[in-house]
């Protein structure tokens, strides 16, 4: 089961990187398991400045956009 976290504030495009990931992860058909990190601190602690940031299994794959469902996929898979 793969462990995705979306890192930000919960800004509009922090909740927009949310739902494209959860399209993606469920178009892969992919056991997991979403978690939104909104602590600055916690978010800092994975080396994220700018927000929003997308971490799989607690390794950081994107920081400071919003990626499209079809680039997420590539990222998971």
């Amino acid at each position: 089961m793969k462990k995705i976290q979306i890192l930000g504030t919960g800004c509009a495009k922090c909740e927009k990187l949310a739902e494209n990931a959860k399209q993606a992860a469920d178009a892969l058909g992919l056991e997991y398991e979403m978690e939104k990190v909104t602590d600055i601190n916690q978010i800092m602690a994975f080396g994220v400045m700018t927000t929003p940031g997308l971490a799989v299994d607690g390794r950081v794959l994107l920081i400071g956009k919003v990626a499209s469902p079809a680039d997420i996929e590539k990222l998971l898979s």
